[in-house]
């Protein structure tokens, strides 16, 4: 089972959408017995495929309203420099995301904090102590009208 067929594909689709689907339900919308379903989700978080579910969290009810995208440029582009970097985003709860990308900067991040004075906080005493930082430009976010996240 190693190729995404059409039924792991739809498998994958539903479970995306509401990871808290009872198997019956699961296999009703996709078409499969009960058991070929439950064999082929299992087989699939073997795989690695599924590796894990997540609740969508309304952020302004719990606190952490105030998103913004953030751009960060090194000033080195040494590996001991990037994992330094990844280390102190690993450790600032602020940061739901840390992705290391190509092009005019070194890394994105998705910041999730109650307010504009948290946020400030966060770039002043986070991302203003890192020696290794040299450029940070953030991005509020005004509104989402899609997103997939699951």
């Amino acid at each position: 089972m190693g190729d995404i067929d059409q039924s792991n594909a739809r498998i994958l689709r539903e479970l995306s959408r509401n990871g808290r689907l009872s198997n019956l339900e699961l296999a009703d919308r996709i078409g499969l017995s009960p058991s070929a379903c439950l064999r082929r989700v299992q087989e699939l978080e073997r795989q690695g495929v599924i590796t894990g579910y997540r609740a969508i969290i309304d952020r302004a009810r719990s606190g952490a309203g105030f998103l913004v995208y953030v751009t960060v440029g090194l000033s080195t582009h040494t590996k001991a420099a990037q994992l330094a970097f990844e280390i102190a985003m690993a450790g600032a709860t602020q940061v739901r995301e840390c992705h290391n990308v190509a092009g005019a900067f070194e890394y994105l991040l998705r910041v999730e904090v109650a307010d504009l004075p948290a946020y400030k906080h966060f770039h002043a005493e986070v991302l203003g102590t890192l020696p290794m930082v040299t450029s940070i430009t953030t991005y509020v976010v005004m509104e989402s009208p899609k997103d997939e996240r699951g």
